[in-house]
């Protein structure tokens, strides 16, 4: 049994895009998903399922896509994944609401920082499957734009010791 943490893309940003945490939590059970803890209103859901990843995604995405009627992104990582992307965050000594993960997929290309636009004073780093990115500003004052973010979801560093702790992961 694997402990899996999903992170929903462009959930509660804004009012076409309304998920309630009980519903998220009830299509969850539903798929025979078990321990279902949710995170925040952000679309994070921490469950345990004998599953493998791709299989969690594809059942998660396609119940989610029946209950909104049209696509949800999810990326999904295990527990001690999630550890593993706090403890590899290359900005630990700054503050955990102005860094982020952006979780993706696959591995992000090696070239993928040669696409971003519009670095100001962040600063950004790669991971196994994530692109880590310091906001000196704030991210609500950047205009930073990273083409292979497109498809993947951020969280604060903040956000991911939680759901590192409650995936069992550290």
């Amino acid at each position: 049994m694997t402990t899996y943490i999903a992170l929903l893309r462009a959930v509660n940003l804004g009012p076409a895009n309304k998920l309630p945490m009980a519903e998220l939590k009830a299509v969850c059970e539903r798929l025979g998903f078990l321990d279902v803890k949710t995170y925040l209103a952000s679309g994070n859901v921490v469950f345990r399922s004998t599953d493998k990843e791709t299989q969690v995604k594809r059942a998660l995405e396609a119940a989610l896509a029946d209950y909104a009627g049209k696509p949800v992104g999810v990326v999904i990582r295990t527990g001690a994944e999630m550890a593993a992307v706090l403890a590899g965050n290359p900005f630990p000594e700054m503050p955990g609401n102005k860094t982020v993960a952006i979780f993706l997929d696959h591995a992000p290309d090696g070239n993928v920082l040669h696409t971003v636009t519009n670095c100001v004073h962040e600063e950004l780093r790669l991971g196994r499957r994530e692109i880590y990115v310091y906001y000196a500003d704030g991210i609500g004052e950047a205009k930073l734009k990273i083409p292979a973010a497109r498809h993947g979801t951020a969280r604060n560093m903040n956000t991911i010791a939680k759901l590192a702790e409650l995936g069992g992961g550290n």
